[in-house]
This record gives structure tokens, C-alpha cells and sequence, in this order.
């Protein structure tokens, strides 16, 4: 797959012909988001080589704005995906929050070496 970082010259938006998927999405209109990508051939065709992928999106609230959220469903039915939803969401959100944590403790650190003390060069 090609990298598109970089200096636009080095884009590149040739289409991966061996990794198309048909998008199915899913919402409760409150909270959960699930994408179904189905593989598919070049004519559109299903590709029942490859296995489906199931993808929970979902938003927190913050005082800052939504931070959105996103974990694959080890899923192989929608339905299958819908139930391992929450725990998959709950996963993520102690991710998110740990890297709060840590990104705090970092501005924290960098704030208090900036501090000079008296007598120290």
C-alpha cells in the first residue's frame, strides 16, 4: 500500500485492486457505530477468500470536543459484532484515558524542568 505522507509529489492514489471491501454501516442513533467491510473483487463480486472485518466507531464527550473511538470486532456476524461492542468501546476508553494520563505526566515533567532553582546553573 502506498504512504501519502510526505511532500505531495510523493502521493500516491493508485487503488489497491487485491483489497477492496463493500462498506455496510450499522448505527443505534445514540452511541454505536458498526462498519461491515465485505471483501470484494474487482467486479464487485464478493472475494469469499478473505473474511469479513467488523469496525465499532463510536465518540466520548469532552470538555475540549468528541475524541473519536475505533476497534475492530473479532466478530463474524453483525449481531456477534453488535455484543462485543460495549467491551471492545470500554477497551478503548482505558486507552484513551491512560494516554491522557501519560501525556499529562509529560507536560508536567517538561513544565517542572523548566523551573530554575536558586544556586543551580
Amino acid at each position: 500500500m502506498g504512504d501519502n505522507s510526505g511532500a505531495p509529489n510523493n502521493l500516491d492514489f493508485q487503488v489497491d485492486k487485491t483489497n477492496l471491501y463493500r462498506e455496510i454501516s450499522i448505527t443505534d442513533l445514540k452511541i454505536a457505530n458498526i462498519r461491515q467491510l465485505i471483501p470484494v473483487n474487482v467486479d464487485g463480486s464478493d472475494d469469499t477468500s478473505r473474511e469479513t472485518i467488523f469496525i465499532g466507531n463510536t465518540q466520548l464527550g469532552t470538555p475540549q470536543g468528541p475524541i473519536p473511538m475505533q476497534a475492530k470486532l473479532e466478530a463474524s456476524s453483525m449481531e456477534e459484532a453488535m455484543d462485543l461492542f460495549p467491551k471492545a468501546m470500554e477497551l478503548e476508553t482505558k486507552k484513551v484515558i491512560e494516554s491522557f494520563k501519560r501525556m499529562e505526566a509529560q507536560q508536567k515533567k517538561e513544565k517542572e524542568s523548566k523551573i530554575i532553582m536558586p544556586g543551580m546553573n
